[in-house]
């Protein structure tokens, strides 16, 4: 039996079954109900504010009011 003729037949046959329930397993584990939390984290990760806002508690951090417009920079 010939090299080429040998490999085909291995992909036909088991070598498909093995990634198709690869491919199962990996739906199963991705989907699966015990990871909800996560995915849900993940998935509001673009929508957090990550910026740090001033507490306006330390001399450093108090707000800065421009005196000719008034304005609050803080």
């Amino acid at each position: 039996m010939e090299t080429y003729t040998l490999l085909r037949e291995f992909a036909d046959s088991w070598f498909l079954i093995a990634m198709f329930t690869f491919f199962i397993g990996t739906w199963i584990f991705a989907f699966g109900p015990s990871l909800t939390p996560a995915r849900d984290e993940a998935a509001s990760i673009p929508l957090r504010d990550d910026t740090a806002k001033c507490a306006e508690t330390c001399e450093n951090c108090a707000p800065k009011t421009d005196v000719k417009k008034g304005a609050h920079h803080g």
